[in-house]
């Protein structure tokens, strides 16, 4: 795969020298806004949304490679990112549209491609919620509004990253164990979709492909089998195996361990992942910090706690493949 000089240019700004990405995650925005009301008792201000922000991007981006944040409350603390990290900005409303089926996806409403690399962008962000498994007119009008971004990402030459999440269009319950069972084959057809040219996605953003709290055999598991380890290893390969674009797992929320596990899982399996965008798993748990103590006490725990959580995560990385082989890059 050939690629452009202007998306070379923002790859290589929020990756590491090697060519892997070791991004830090902090576009949250309607979940953070509640996690931090209720653990402060009253609404959360559009300030305590930036401090916030602002403390995350100056404390960890030293140890990451780049930091993802959202136009809304993330344009001042991006500049108090390291010198190191490049910059991904989110473009997507928070949340889905809940008045039709479906989980239908927005973009924020004042901004745009162009708008968001004059804001310094060097990669664009995009999520959405998805299943191969859905009606075809649903997944349709997804996979048209995917093909706009990817040409709007190529009209101004940066780099598009696609991160799908999976759910259950029966409204199931993704945290059980019959969705654990379902998960591999919805990450896997998400991630064979989103290969195509067509849609013009250069980064794609992948859940895990088992939930590792039904994965017999490991720490993370909790009790009610789905998978043997030996399976889970099997699901990391057969879901990169349809893989035709360079892929980054994210930690959807789960422990800093859970998540480190799982990348060392993913190394055991073998499979070529070019790296992580980490958030809540490195920073969710001084929320009650920075809600009760206030933002000093908030950066001293980032310093230690928050410092060693994306240790972790950078430690599990080592394992991690560049994607200069998959558009042809001199490392």
């Amino acid at each position: 795969m050939k690629i452009t000089p202007g998306k070379l240019a923002g790859m290589k700004a929020v990756s590491t020298d090697k060519g892997t990405i070791a991004a830090a995650a902090m576009d949250q925005r309607g979940s953070l806004k509640k996690a931090l009301g209720a653990a402060k008792g009253t609404d959360a201000t559009d300030a305590m949304m930036q401090e916030f922000k602002a403390i995350v991007t100056e404390v960890l981006t030293p140890h990451a490679s780049a930091i993802l944040l959202d136009p809304q409350w993330g344009i001042e603390p991006s500049k108090a990112r390291s010198s190191n990290a490049g910059l991904l900005l989110a473009y997507e409303e928070s949340g889905y549209d809940n008045t039709r089926p479906g989980r239908l996806p927005d973009l924020l409403p004042h901004w745009s491609v162009r708008r968001l690399k004059a804001a310094g962008a060097d990669c664009v962000k995009v999520l959405i919620y998805y299943t191969p498994y859905d009606s075809s007119a649903v997944n349709e009008e997804k996979h048209s509004f995917i093909e706009r971004i990817g040409d709007e990402c190529r009209s101004n030459d940066i780099p598009f990253f696609l991160e799908f999440v999976g759910y259950d269009h029966e409204g199931g319950d993704e945290k059980g164990a019959v969705f654990a069972a379902k998960k591999p084959d919805v990450v896997s057809g998400s991630m064979a979709e989103f290969s195509k040219d067509r849609y013009g996605v250069d980064v794609m953003k992948v859940e895990i492909p088992v939930n590792m709290k039904f994965v017999d055999g490991t720490s993370s598991f909790q009790g009610e089998s789905v998978y043997t380890k030996s399976e889970a290893l099997d699901f990391y390969r057969k879901t990169a195996d349809v893989a035709e674009k360079p892929f980054i797992y994210l930690s959807a929320g789960v422990s800093n361990s859970e998540f480190t596990e799982s990348l060392y899982l993913a190394t055991e399996s073998g499979v070529h992942f070019s790296g992580v965008l980490c958030g809540r798993a490195t920073w969710k748990d001084g929320i009650p910090i920075y809600a009760e103590r206030g933002g000093d006490a908030f950066r001293d725990w980032l310093k230690t706690e928050g410092v060693k959580n994306i240790g972790n995560v950078n430690d599990a990385l080592r394992g991690a493949a560049s994607w200069f082989d998959a558009y042809g890059v001199e490392a």
